[in-house]
């Protein structure tokens, strides 16, 4: 069977990839198949229907075959495992008929490979530590690919003692350190870590103090202050469980409980508007009935068996 296609691509190559093998992370085939790809002509030679064909590859008479796996967007991942010549992986990137778009894993040990896939026509998706994600959008129509990560997430946490005290501190550097402010333990979330998780912990790096999370007072979102990144910063309200404090040595240089209204009256908590409306909603959560969000464990729907966390005022849902 001969079977003529249309795709949008940037390169002109042979292949010769082989019969279906179906294995526990993909697709992989075995056919003909040659592209011509500034004509948009790719002619198949297949016992098999054109959509099983998986990503694959060759080297003169040598067959080489790619791992692919289909992702949840009508595309495929490439994982580059094994070094190559970046001519040869040119020669060996095939794209899936029927697929949308084609995702390339690049281990940092394989980066040589990046530059002859960004010449085909691929882009940087995004880099962790050990790899980079190209990707490479296939119909001619507006892509609908997941854009890489937007926000970055950090947390800030009102701890407060049965004297009335709250748990501040001043940092060694950055643009508190030239405010000369007392304020909140802050700080990222980390990957794969819950937002209460991230609160307990960056309460205990920075002051020694060992908390129970209770709830989310607020969030707010700023528009791209972090390379390009916007963020997303919730107050969290916790419980102190101990109260003897073992600054941190590498950011922080002081660290206290201070009476509360003395947080409040800094000059700074008082011009700035942000820092202002947190020390309101902090006061309104302990004086005035003011409530937040508590955490539910709830069945994550993505991932059998997996928890995720539920923020709601579950005081408003008891009332109803």
């Amino acid at each position: 069977m001969c079977v003529s296609l249309s795709l949008n691509l940037s390169c002109k190559f042979h292949r010769y990839i082989e019969n279906q093998v179906s294995t526990s992370t993909g697709t992989k085939v075995r056919a003909t198949v040659t592209f011509t790809i500034r004509s948009m002509t790719v002619s198949v030679n297949s016992s098999m229907p054109g959509e099983q064909v998986a990503a694959v590859g060759v080297l003169q008479n040598h067959v080489e075959i790619l791992a692919a796996t289909d992702d949840e967007f009508d595309g495929v991942i490439v994982e580059m495992n094994e070094p190559m010549d970046s001519a040869v992986l040119v020669q060996d990137l095939q794209l899936q008929f029927g697929k949308k778009g084609i995702w390339i894993k690049v281990p940092i040990e394989l980066v040589n490979l990046v530059e002859a896939a960004v010449k085909e026509g691929f882009w940087f998706h995004h880099a962790e530590p050990n790899y980079m994600m190209l990707v490479y959008w296939i119909p001619d129509s507006l892509n609908t690919l997941p854009k890489n990560a937007t926000h970055r997430v950090c947390i800030g946490a009102f701890v407060m003692n049965e004297k009335r005290e709250v748990l501040v501190v001043k940092e060694k550097s950055g643009i508190f350190k030239k405010m000369n402010l007392w304020k909140f333990p802050t700080g990222v979330v980390d990957e794969g870590e819950d937002i209460r998780e991230a609160a307990v912990r960056e309460v205990k790096e920075e002051t020694g103090i060992e908390a129970e999370f209770k709830e989310v007072l607020a969030f707010w979102q700023s528009q791209k202050v972090f390379y390009e990144k916007s963020d997303l910063f919730f107050i969290c309200m916790l419980q102190p469980r101990s109260f003897v404090i073992e600054k941190q040595e590498s950011e922080i240089e002081e660290a206290m409980w201070m009476p509360f209204e003395e947080y409040g009256a800094q000059e700074k908590v008082k011009e700035m508007d942000l820092l202002k409306r947190m020390y309101e909603i902090c006061e309104a959560r302990v004086d005035r009935g003011y409530t937040g969000f508590s955490q539910q464990s709830v069945s994550n729907f993505t991932e059998e068996g997996r928890k995720s966390s539920l923020f709601s005022n579950s005081h408003a849902l008891r009332r109803h």
